[in-house]
């Protein structure tokens, strides 16, 4: 009987890889995941330099960091479900060939109109490839115990990700121009794209009923209205204004006709059954809300690097590393953590230490201090990477394996909405913070301070063109000004990852583990019984 159940996992596995090996797949898939990750932060060094040479106003500044997400955090259910229809390996192989064109097209991109274009393209294919590749992986390891160890090997390659961006943007940008940041996905590409043509297994859903296009679109235009009206006024726009409260409210009817949709549907798109089991709905709750506390903080961060503390981009880069280091080591680490002290108090955990990190880095000023850096990004760096290794696991964990790939776009859009309403919503704080210092700086004409109060990098900027004992003021009044918006956004940030800390209460105890069955192939327990013949 043992080597009967022996048998049928072995099958099992056989099935879930297709004739690859299960980490030859995960190697591939991880590939994947560093080429998006890298697009994420590659970007963040060369704010400064895209702006000196294209001189984008300030809502065009967001938009060209954050077109990014939000595309792609639009799109990723559209993706995700389709990949479960006709196929998660197509849909990747294609992301991969679109994120390559986008990614040459913003390389040499002639104006800030053009950027936020390619931005949007390298959007929608973030969004073929992100759910596929969690989905993907989910197929490919049935096995919780090694799911969870895949799943942290995958974290910390997006971890990689997030390191070598600012070091390698920093280093291009030492030697060529801004548009090398981009260019680094096309070897990438060439590489990923015969290599996963002939190594990945293909992988659908269930297939049942017909893909719901009208309901996919519905989700995509209701999510891009959302975070688009939230990033205006991240923007510093009117709440007032038309065109920050129409697409506000017309995305959120979408979405909530979307989810009335969804539920009357005998095939839906989405089983938003899933949000009624506890440990998928705080899952997804905490995903965003880590991402929510943290994307804004790490481009503010690189801005503190590099205009208050006067650092070369590769230096920035170099700063930042550390954060990335801890949060590969928490990857690795996360699935023994997992297994000893389960879900709940590993992702409370994770936020406590992230709360703690984000507080000792209020003590931040003018001048530099490289020990407290060093531990604050370390603290931070581990504790996201173990909020996000215990929630993502638990939310994959809880979906059926036929989901997977609306699951990995749940998680994915989780991840990319908090990101995009992360820089918003903190851009928002800093603004407040930050604008008011500088309304009545002695010398200084009110044209040039109100235009000084839209950036720091602005703020320079007239604090060179005006000169002498007027400039240094302003500059100096800029500087002050926006190390106490930094002080105030990190406060506002570590009130809402403990906020994350309690909702994780939610979490399962302990961690379940187990095979799980595979469509058309038998389970242990069913390769065990005695066949009966005719």
């Amino acid at each position: 009987m043992s080597g009967t159940t022996t048998a049928a996992v072995r099958l099992r596995r056989r099935a879930a890889g297709a004739g690859a090996n299960r980490w030859v797949v995960l190697v591939v898939l991880c590939v994947s995941l560093l080429l998006v990750a890298l697009d994420a932060t590659v970007l963040h060094v060369a704010v400064p330099a895209v702006t000196e040479d294209l001189r984008p106003g300030a809502i065009e500044l967001l938009w060209i960091v954050d077109t990014y997400p939000l595309v792609c955090a639009s799109l990723l259910i559209l993706f995700g479900t389709l990949g479960d229809r006709i196929g998660r390996r197509r849909v990747l192989l294609l992301g991969y060939a679109l994120f390559g064109v986008a990614s040459a097209v913003a390389a040499f991109a002639p104006s800030a109109g053009i950027l936020i274009l390619a931005r949007a393209l390298l959007g929608v294919g973030g969004a073929m490839i992100m759910p596929a590749t969690l989905s993907l992986l989910r197929q490919v390891f049935p096995d919780r115990r090694e799911r969870a160890l895949a799943i942290g090997i995958w974290s910390a390659v997006a971890a990689v990700g997030a390191a070598v961006g600012p070091l390698l943007g920093g280093f291009l940008l030492e030697h060529f121009w801004w548009g090398a940041v981009f260019l680094v996905n096309i070897p990438l590409m060439l590489v990923s794209l015969p290599i996963g043509r002939f190594l990945l297994p293909e992988s659908r859903g269930d297939g049942e009923g017909p893909w719901d296009v009208i309901g996919a679109l519905m989700a995509a235009v209701g999510l891009f209205g959302v975070v688009f009206g939230v990033k205006r006024l991240g923007g510093g726009e009117p709440a007032a204004s038309p065109l920050t409260l129409a697409p506000l409210l017309v995305g959120a009817v979408l979405l909530v006709l979307f989810v009335r949709r969804q539920g009357r549907r005998r095939h839906p798109l989405v089983d938003l059954g899933m949000f009624r089991r506890p440990a998928f709905s705080t899952s997804v709750g905490c995903i965003v809300l880590a991402m929510l506390a943290l994307v804004g903080l790490e481009l503010i961060a690189a801005q503190y690097l590099q205009l208050v503390l006067g650092l070369s981009p590769l230096q920035t880069g170099l700063r930042l590393l550390p954060l990335t280091v801890a949060a590969m080591a928490a990857g690795l680490a996360g699935a023994r953590m997992l297994r000893r002290f389960g879900p709940r108090r590993m992702v409370s955990f994770g936020f406590f230490l992230t709360a703690a990190a984000v507080v000792t880095l209020t003590a931040m000023g003018g001048t530099d201090n490289a020990p407290l850096l060093l531990a604050g990004f370390v603290l931070l760096g581990f504790g996201l990477e173990t909020t996000l290794f215990g929630a993502y696991e638990s939310m994959l964990s809880e979906a059926p394996a036929g989901q997977a790939g609306g699951a990995a776009a749940i998680g994915e859009t989780s991840y990319q909405l908090g990101a995009g309403i992360g820089i918003a919503l903190l851009g928002s704080v800093m603004n407040a913070a930050y604008t008011p210092g500088l309304a009545a700086v002695p010398g200084v004409p009110p044209g040039a301070s109100a235009q000084a109060g839209h950036s720091l990098g602005e703020a320079y900027q007239v604090a060179g063109r005006l000169g002498g004992a007027a400039g240094a003021a302003l500059r100096r009044a800029a500087r002050d000004s926006f190390v106490h918006g930094l002080h105030v956004t990190l406060l506002v940030s570590a009130g809402l990852l403990l906020l994350g800390a309690v909702m994780a209460l939610r979490l399962p105890r302990t961690m379940t583990c187990g095979e799980e069955p595979l469509a058309g192939v038998p389970s242990p327990r069913e390769a065990e019984k005695p066949r009966v013949s005719a």
